[in-house]
């Protein structure tokens, strides 16, 4: 039988089907039943499952990471697509077809992983450079680099996409330096490859998208933190000379603050040209990939808009059909 992704599915339609589980949590509703919340997951996006009224002995079988054989019905709730699901079963991964489970990058990841070290080899600072070289040859590092998302769900939330986000931001920063000769082109390049990099220990790829143990305790600006002083210590040894205090001061406060402000997890705001630049650049990829997903992916062809996006507090604007 020919399978159906989750991209194709609409309101009302019946699915029994397999997909991998990327999370998996049990709730109690206001009459303290328990419920399974699933995310189950294809190369072509993602659909939150419900299973109501079920026990902690009857969902205990499946854990995140799992292929699952799924019996359910698609349904429309506040605007998006979500599933019922009337049964859930473990499957073993033999004669499954990875390709058909997780989503990747469109682009070349080869191409980028070459775009990003030759810009990264360019810089004239001969500590900062020096400081990327020491990634470059990290060849664990570099293997996690190029193939974890950039995030779960929000924005490049699939294979690659970490590498994709920060070449991106990179080509952005290389065109912007010149119109703004107050930013340190060097500090803004090293800015952007660091901003991220604490995600190559934060996700996890194995089974579905999930956080390790580090993640959850620490989060990816602290590990952040704590990668940059490992390698600038390599980079002393490499350059003969000790790493300059200022530019690791300023290369810690553009990881710390490139959320941009404190409600979204900055512990400290830019405080710098380049930390300014560097939290903008951030949110203009996020938001544009974000945006221009939300639309590829909306399931009414015949709609103007999307349906509401309660991340992004509004729907947003298709064109006219």
């Amino acid at each position: 039988m020919v399978r159906r992704f989750i991209s194709q599915y609409t309101d009302g339609d019946t699915v029994e089907e397999i997909f991998l589980l990327s999370d998996k949590q049990l709730r109690s509703n206001r009459n303290a039943a328990l419920y399974l919340l699933v995310e189950l997951r294809d190369k072509s996006g993602m659909i939150s499952g419900r299973m109501w009224n079920v026990t902690e002995g009857q969902v205990a079988h499946v854990k995140p990471g799992d292929f699952v054989h799924v019996k359910g019905k698609v349904q429309v709730y506040q605007g998006a697509l979500q599933m019922i699901v009337s049964a859930i079963q473990a499957v073993p991964a033999d004669g499954l077809d990875p390709a058909d489970f997780r989503r990747q990058s469109t682009r070349d990841l080869e191409q980028l992983l070459t775009r990003l070290r030759q810009i990264l080899l360019a810089i004239d600072n001969p500590h900062v450079r020096a400081l990327m070289e020491c990634f470059l040859i990290d060849e664990s590092f570099m293997q996690a680099f190029s193939t974890l998302p950039a995030g779960t769900k929000a924005h490049h939330a699939y294979l690659g996409g970490l590498l994709e986000h920060v070449v991106n931001m990179l080509e952005v920063a290389e065109r912007i330096a010149p119109l703004y000769p107050t930013i340190d082109k060097n500090l803004l390049l090293a800015g952007v490859f660091c901003h991220d990099m604490g995600k190559t220990r934060e996700l996890s790829s194995d089974g579905g998208y999930t956080y390790t143990d580090e993640g959850q305790l620490l989060g990816h600006l602290v590990i952040a933190v704590e990668m940059l002083n490992e390698k600038t210590a390599q980079a002393a040894e490499l350059t003969g000379e000790p790493f300059p205090r200022e530019i690791l001061l300023r290369l810690k406060h553009l990881i710390v603050s490139h959320h941009g402000s404190y409600e979204f997890g900055s512990p400290k705001l830019p405080m710098t040209p380049e930390a300014v630049a560097l939290h903008h650049l951030d949110n203009l990829d996020a938001k544009v990939h974000e945006f221009s997903r939300d639309i590829a992916d909306d399931p009414n062809p015949l709609s103007n808009w999307t349906p509401y996006n309660a991340r992004l507090e509004r729907k947003l604007f298709k064109g006219l059909r």
